[in-house]
């Protein structure tokens, strides 16, 4: 049976609860996508928005790249809840650090990516992820960084040189229509960074929202990590489930 992929859909994935450990000593609430058949080409490390905000691993974007991408494009999707961040999933302990004690988080994310063997490892930043991204993700084990809604609100231009210095590769999707940094702005602010990518989004907004928007994110971000498999397909033939199936109707 072949369907539209819809904002609902949850195609096949090998899903695994996580547990990470921070050198600082605590324990993180997470999950782990992986491709039901085969073995991954890439791999997502996600970052959520504000968790005094509402974000969390569950931020829709997010829930929706680990609910396609590994059917999809073969990209594993390891999402997880930063310190004092409550979701479906639990609670992750600590207390939320406005983005300093969360480097820790960062580092115990990419540290189990890196432990599992996963391949091509990105970080997926929304919003907040993407200073923690911008801030904390310049480590070995990391490939490059996909941002959605960079609003530079912490990091630094000394953080911007110290990517431009990496090499490592930047791509800022930037709605047109932000609340916190619109398009042309960002291309002036990300100008230090001589290889990365602004692209700016026509009609969207901070949050996302619509599955056009959404669909143009993740298509986005898979041109760059899985080329192969860009642009995504909007159909799926096999077995699927809806997130009211998963929740008992519950949204």
């Amino acid at each position: 049976m072949t369907v539209q992929v819809r904002a609902n859909t949850v195609l096949p994935a090998r899903r695994e609860p996580l547990t990470l450990h921070t050198s600082d000593g605590l324990r993180l609430v997470g999950e782990l996508a992986l491709p039901l058949d085969r073995d991954p080409v890439a791999t997502l490390v996600c970052l959520h928005p504000l968790p005094t905000h509402g974000g969390m691993m569950d931020s829709h974007v997010l829930r929706k790249a680990s609910w396609r991408l590994p059917a999809l494009a073969a990209v594993a999707v390891l999402r997880f809840n930063t310190r004092g961040t409550t979701s479906a999933a639990g609670t992750s302990e600590g207390t939320f650090d406005g983005g300093e004690s969360e480097r820790y988080d960062v580092a115990a994310a990419v540290d189990e990516a890196e432990r599992r063997g996963l391949p091509r490892r990105w970080l997926l930043g929304w919003s907040f992820g993407t200073d923690l991204a911008l801030r904390w993700g310049r480590l070995p084990a990391v490939d490059g960084a996909a941002l959605l809604s960079p609003p530079l609100k912490t990091s630094t231009d000394a953080d911007l040189d110290a990517w431009a210095a990496s090499g490592k590769p930047l791509l800022a999707l930037v709605p047109e229509l932000d609340d916190y940094l619109q398009p042309g702005e960002a291309r002036r602010r990300f100008a230090r960074v001589p290889q990365a990518e602004v692209v700016g989004v026509d009609g969207a907004k901070h949050l996302w929202v619509g599955e056009g928007n959404v669909r143009r994110a993740l298509d986005e971000i898979v041109a760059r990590v899985a080329p192969e498999a860009a642009p995504l397909p909007v159909t799926w033939h096999g077995p699927y489930q809806t997130w009211n199936d998963l929740t008992g109707g519950l949204a």
